[in-house]
C-alpha cells in the first residue's frame, strides 16, 4: 500500500511453477491464460495502455503511482493486463465482462463474440520492458468494463447469439404456438361454416317445400263445406236505441228480405230505434221490424232494396239426435262470419231466459236443443245448422258459470260449452205468424200455476189473476176436468218437475194439438186429454 490514494496490486510469487516448455494445464478449457516465465521482465511503471478508460466523471486526475524500486521484477510481465482486483495472479480465469451503459440509460445488447482463440504457445524470449503489449482484439480481457453500469447482465463466453440450444427451443415453441393458433382459427372458421350450412341447408337460396294450390273445394258435409254454403245467408245486426244498443246475428228466410233473429237482439231499438244489417260480403242495409214475441224470444226484420238474397234452407228439429254434428255461425262480440262446430248435447232441455223486467213479461220458455258448439254474446239469433247446412235451431242462450243467474240471453260471459238453441220447428211456426200477422200465438191449457210450489210437478193455483178462478171457465183444462190444487206430473209421457217445465212443454206444441196429461189429486193419479187453446203473445 502507498499513501492510500490508489491501491496497487502486487502479484504473489508462486513456487513450483512449471517451466516455459511445460505450460500449465488448468482444466484444459478454452479461455484459460497460458503460463508465463517467472523471470520475464515486468512492464515499466506508469505506462498505461493507449486504450485505457478515462477516469469516471466528476473525479479529478489521479496522481501518478510512485516508481518501483530498481531491481529485478518479482514476476514476468502480465501480457494479459490482469485487473487490479483479478486473482489470483496472471493465471486466474478472466472475470465476466460487462458492457458500458449509454448516457441515456438504455442497455446496449451484447455484440456477437468473435471465435475464441486458442492459448498462445510459450514465448521464445522475454518481453522487453519498454514495449507495452497491445492486447489482441480477440482477447476476452478487452470485454471487461470496470465502469459499466451495475446490475447489467454479464457477457459470457459461449457460442454466438442465436446458436445456443435455448434459442432453438424458443423457435420451436414459437412455431408450435403459431401452428396451434392457426389450427384454432381454422377450426373456428370451419365450425361457423358448418353451423351456417346446417341452419340454412347449404350455401344456396333456401326454398321451403309447399303444397300446390288447390281449387278450394271441400266435401259438402265438412265444416268448411257447411260454412261455405251457409255464410252467404248469415247477417250481422247492429241495433241502437235511445237508451242502449246491441249486436246480434240473423239469417235470411226468403228472397223478399225477411230475416229471423232473437227478440232480445232487436229489443234495444224499441219502437223508434235503428237496425242495420251487414251481409257476409260486407254490404249493409237498413232494416225494419216486422214482428217480435218475448215468450218465444223470436223476431223478424226485413231489408228493402236488396237483391240476390240467398235464403238458408230450414231443417226438421224432430229428426235431430243427440251426438249429431252441428255448426254455429254468428258474430260473437261483433266478430262477423265466425264459425264454430260441435254436437247436439241434449234435446228438449227446458230453459227459461230473461226476466230482467221483473214482471215476467220478458221471460222466454224454450224446449231447447243443447249444444257444445261455442256460443258467445253476439251469436244470438244465428243459425245452428246440420251437416247438410240446414237450420235446425236458433242460437239464443248460454249457461254462464260466473253469473249465478242460470241461463242468460244477453249476458257478457263467455262460452263454457253449454249453449241452447230454439228448435227450428218452433221457430218456423212463430216466424210465419210474425210475417203474416205481426204477432205470434201461444198454446195454452187455461190454468194459473202456483210458481212457488216446491214439490215435484206443476201445481194448479188456488186463485187466478185479479182474484179470479185458477182454472179458466170454458177453457181446455176446465173441459178436461182439471181442478184447482191438482199437480200435473207428465205431458205426453214426459216427466214434469216444475211449473216452468210445464209451460215449456206446452209451448213446444201448436194451438189445437191434443195432449195427454198425468196428474195427481188427493194422492191418486189421473190421466186426462185436452186440446190446446190459443193466446196472443207480446
Amino acid at each position: 500500500m502507498d499513501d492510500g490514494r490508489q491501491a496497487k496490486w502486487w502479484s504473489r510469487p508462486a513456487t513450483g511453477r512449471p517451466g516455459r516448455d511445460e505450460p500449465e494445464s488448468r482444466g484444459g478449457g478454452e479461455g484459460d491464460a497460458p503460463s508465463v516465465r517467472p523471470d520475464s521482465p515486468a512492464p515499466t511503471g506508469g505506462v498505461a495502455p493507449a486504450d485505457s478508460p478515462a477516469p469516471p466523471a466528476g473525479q479529478g486526475p489521479q496522481e501518478p503511482a510512485p516508481s518501483r524500486p530498481a531491481g529485478p521484477p518479482l514476476h514476468e510481465p502480465d501480457v494479459y493486463s490482469t485487473p487490479p482486483y483479478g486473482g489470483p495472479g496472471p493465471w486466474a480465469p478472466a472475470p465476466p465482462v460487462q458492457r458500458p451503459t449509454p448516457a441515456h440509460g438504455t442497455p446496449v445488447p451484447p455484440q456477437a463474440l468473435p471465435p475464441q482463440v486458442a492459448p498462445l504457445p510459450p514465448q521464445p524470449s522475454p518481453v522487453t520492458p519498454q514495449a507495452t503489449p497491445v492486447p489482441s482484439s480477440s482477447s476476452q480481457w478487452l470485454q471487461y468494463d470496470p465502469w459499466g453500469a451495475p446490475g447489467q447482465p454479464l457477457t459470457q463466453v459461449g457460442p454466438p447469439a442465436g446458436t445456443e440450444p435455448g434459442s432453438r427451443k424458443n423457435r420451436r415453441g414459437g412455431a408450435f404456438a403459431g401452428m396451434l393458433l392457426l389450427a384454432l382459427v381454422a377450426s373456428g372458421i370451419g365450425g361457423g361454416v358448418g353451423a351456417y350450412v346446417e341452419r340454412t341447408g347449404g350455401l344456396t337460396t333456401v326454398e321451403l317445400p309447399q303444397a300446390s294450390h288447390d281449387n278450394g273445394d271441400r266435401a259438402p258435409e265438412s265444416v268448411a263445406g257447411i260454412a261455405a254454403s251457409a255464410l252467404p245467408s248469415v247477417v250481422t245486426l247492429h241495433v241502437s236505441g235511445t237508451a242502449e244498443s246491441g249486436t246480434g246475428t240473423g239469417f235470411v228466410l226468403d228472397a223478399r228480405g225477411h230475416i229471423l233473429t232473437n227478440n232480445h237482439v232487436v229489443a234495444p231499438a224499441g219502437s223508434s230505434g235503428d237496425i242495420t244489417v251487414t251481409f257476409s260480403s260486407g254490404e249493409t242495409a237498413a232494416a225494419e221490424l216486422v214482428g217480435k214475441d218475448s215468450g218465444y224470444d223470436l223476431a223478424v226484420v226485413r231489408v228493402k232494396g236488396v237483391s240476390g238474397l240467398k235464403p238458408l234452407p230450414l231443417g226438421n228439429s224432430d229428426n235431430v239426435r243427440v251426438g249429431d254434428p252441428v255448426v254455429a255461425i254468428g258474430a260473437p262480440f261483433d266478430l262477423s262470419n265466425t264459425v264454430t262446430s260441435g254436437i247436439i248435447s241434449a234435446k228438449q232441455r227446458p230453459i227459461t231466459a230473461g226476466g230482467e223486467k221483473g214482471d215476467g213479461s220478458d221471460i222466454s220458455y224454450v224446449d231447447a236443443l243443447q249444444t257444445d258448439a261455442p256460443i258467445n254474446p253476439g251469436n244470438s239469433g244465428g243459425p245452428l245448422v246440420d251437416t247438410q247446412a240446414h237450420v235446425i235451431g236458433i242460437n239464443s242462450a248460454i249457461r254462464a258459470a260466473d253469473s249465478g243467474k242460470g241461463t242468460e240471453r244477453g249476458g257478457q260471459s263467455g262460452s263454457i260449452g253449454l249453449g241452447f238453441a230454439i228448435p227450428i220447428n218452433q221457430g218456423k211456426r212463430v216466424a210465419e205468424e210474425l210475417i203474416n200477422t205481426g204477432k205470434a200465438t201461444h198454446p195454452v191449457i187455461g190454468v194459473t200455476l202456483d210458481m212457488k210450489f216446491t214439490g215435484d210437478g206443476a201445481k194448479v193455483g188456488e186463485k187466478g189473476p185479479e182474484d179470479g178462478p185458477a182454472v179458466t171457465k170454458g177453457g181446455p183444462a176446465a173441459k178436461a176436468g182439471i181442478r184447482s190444487g191438482d199437480v200435473i206430473t207428465e205431458v205426453q209421457g214426459q216427466r214434469v218437475h216444475s211449473g216452468e217445465e210445464l209451460i215449456v212443454k206446452i209451448r213446444a206444441h201448436r194451438p189445437g194439438d191434443r195432449l195427454e196429461l198425468l196428474l195427481t189429486r188427493g194422492g191418486e193419479e189421473r190421466s186426462v186429454t185436452l186440446t190446446l187453446g190459443s193466446a196472443s203473445g207480446t
